[in-house]
């Protein structure tokens, strides 16, 4: 590969990197040409970008990016790396748990996760991940909680209104 090719690989990188708020690095190396499929096909369909790319390369485009802030994912870049990127940050996470259950199998394994300056490194982070909410989740539980205490009062209002009601209807009956 000439140094242009890489350039060009780097820069596609730089912009598919940039352009979500977070990544997923994966260890896929040992799936069947079957499993990678399903798990292509299974990243497509929940919105999920797959990239393989050498990990020489992932390090030169997060270096391009701002080199400190991305510093402690570059331990995790060993072996095979495929990358898993998408809007929500925990949907690769759902993602790796459903495809290693329907497929039987421990892969992928997530070596790091790198969220909104957040690092998750290694698999035993895989159920912290799971349970991050995203923003849109975030601001309905908050409008949530801040509807409640309304919620509260209409209804009591509301079930007052019937109690009186019944009490009227049974004098009335008397």
């Amino acid at each position: 590969m000439t140094r242009d090719e890489k350039n060009k690989i780097i820069d596609n990188l730089v912009e598919m990197l940039s352009s979500y708020n977070g990544f997923y690095v994966t260890d896929i190396s040992t799936l069947t040409v079957e499993k990678t499929n399903k798990l292509r096909k299974l990243c497509f369909d929940k919105g999920v970008k797959l990239n393989v790319a050498k990990n020489t390369l992932i390090q030169k485009a997060l270096e391009r990016m701002n080199a400190t802030e991305y510093e402690p994912v570059f331990s995790s870049l060993k072996g095979t790396s495929a990358l898993m990127l998408s809007e929500s940050a925990n949907v690769p996470a759902k993602l790796i748990k459903e495809f290693r259950k329907a497929a039987a199998t421990d892969r992928p394994v997530l070596k790091c996760a790198y969220i909104e300056s957040s690092v998750f490194t290694g698999d035993n982070q895989l159920e912290a991940l799971i349970a991050l909410k995203s923003k849109n989740e975030l601001i309905a539980d908050v409008v949530a909680l801040l509807q409640s205490p309304m919620r509260n009062v209409l209804g009591g209002l509301q079930s007052g209104g019937h109690k009186i009601a019944g009490i009227i209807k049974t004098l009335e009956s008397r």
